[in-house]
């Protein structure tokens, strides 16, 4: 399904059981079919038909494993703010296209306030970030200002 115009979905189409099946697997992802059906009290082939559907209007955007970063050989993450140069709508989208493929990028976030987007990097040690924003971010003629806050800590909220 494409998604409407300005990425809005017609999620207002959701009902208590297409929440009750996303609450379910944003708890946990692998959970099979049966056990789904069982826990939002519909039949399995109801439960898998309605996933389906949830997954084609982009509901459920993806499933992944969460692994410790340090596990990659990534254990500095940090929040890269940048404040672009330019807010014309082309320059905006041409910055997060470019910014979703830099090396260590994990997500990008287009964030109001006194900045544009936020990157969630990792990288291997603090000379690696140093060098992740010298040589992508402080080039790019679209970025004005970045700051730098590293990660101490990162826990993942049930919501």
């Amino acid at each position: 399904m494409t998604p409407a115009p300005n990425d809005v979905r017609p999620f207002s189409a959701l009902d208590d059981v297409d929440r009750a099946i996303l609450g379910e697997l944003a708890a946990d992802g692998r959970l099979p079919n049966n056990a789904l059906a069982e826990r939002v009290g519909v039949a399995p082939s109801t439960c898998l038909a309605r996933t389906r559907a949830l997954r084609e209007s982009g509901a459920i955007r993806g499933f992944h494993a969460e692994i410790d970063p340090a596990a990659l050989g990534l254990p500095l993450q940090a929040l890269v703010s940048v404040r672009l140069t330019a807010h014309e709508r082309p320059a905006v989208d041409a910055f997060r296209g470019r910014s979703v493929l830099l090396p260590g990028v994990v997500s990008v976030f287009h964030v109001a306030g006194a900045d544009d987007y936020v990157l969630h990097v990792r990288a291997a040690s603090a000379d690696a970030l140093r060098d992740f924003v010298l040589d992508h971010l402080a080039v790019d003629p679209a970025v004005q200002h970045t700051q730098t806050s590293l990660i101490f800590e990162q826990a993942r909220g049930v919501g």
